[in-house]
């Protein structure tokens, strides 16, 4: 049998990834009419390509968060050298959009329970479950979906955008993330994941799943 040229490979490739990670349970962001400042503003914010490093100053903090947050995501991906790159990843990019790292861990939970090929029924991709117009409207219609910094950051930018239209309101917010605004499922499951899964304090490391969320998270009800 004729060997595929390589392009088709890998095509195939990640086709049969995806294929393989099933649906996801999430639902999907539904498009808006948007103002082009705000959709510049968007193309603004992922167009930024710095190198992401973990953003906690004290290197003691950082060490424990990594091992820590490693530790309990070790299940889900073995491979600790791509963990550990996934996880710096995700702190970056929340951080740098206003967000909880651990809000966002818990997000990533329930949107792709961590399947970096998960595609939803309606259509969204990766880690955080983003859906395709997004590249049309902020403009970069070369973005891969897939590829593990451009989900995050997309994912990030967009629950920053709806946190901003919901003046803070996590609960709305979460609902418009996954399109199903107002009603209370989807934030609830967010907050459970984020709660008994990914909850931490430096100081009480061994207690940290009986921690409670930080600060700015907002109760879903």
């Amino acid at each position: 049998m004729r060997r595929l040229p390589a392009p088709l490979r890998q095509l195939a490739a990640a086709c049969a990834l995806a294929l393989a990670a099933g649906s996801a349970q999430a639902g999907a962001q539904q498009y808006e009419p948007m103002a082009a400042s705000v959709r510049a503003a968007l193309h603004a914010a992922v167009s930024d390509a710095v190198a992401p490093t973990l953003p906690i100053p004290d290197a003691g903090e950082r060490a424990q968060w990594l091992a820590e947050m490693s530790r309990r995501l070790a299940r889900r991906i073995p491979d600790e050298a791509y963990r550990r790159e996934l996880l710096t990843s995700i702190h970056y990019e929340a951080t740098r959009a206003g967000l909880d790292p651990q809000m966002v861990l818990g997000l990533i939970q329930v949107e792709s329970a961590f399947r970096k090929y998960a595609i939803s029924s309606a259509g969204a991709r990766g880690y955080m479950q983003v859906m395709p117009f997004w590249i049309k409207v902020i403009g970069r219609e070369d973005d891969n979906l897939f590829h593990m910094r451009t989900n995050l950051r997309y994912g990030c930018t967009i629950l920053r955008h709806y946190l901003d239209i919901e003046k803070g309101n996590l609960f709305r917010a979460l609902g418009r993330y996954n399109g199903s605004l107002g009603k209370p499922d989807y934030p609830n499951l967010v907050r459970a994941a984020w709660e008994r899964h990914w909850t931490w304090t430096p100081q009480q490391l061994a207690s940290a799943g009986a921690s409670q969320p930080q600060s700015g998270a907002t109760t879903a009800r």
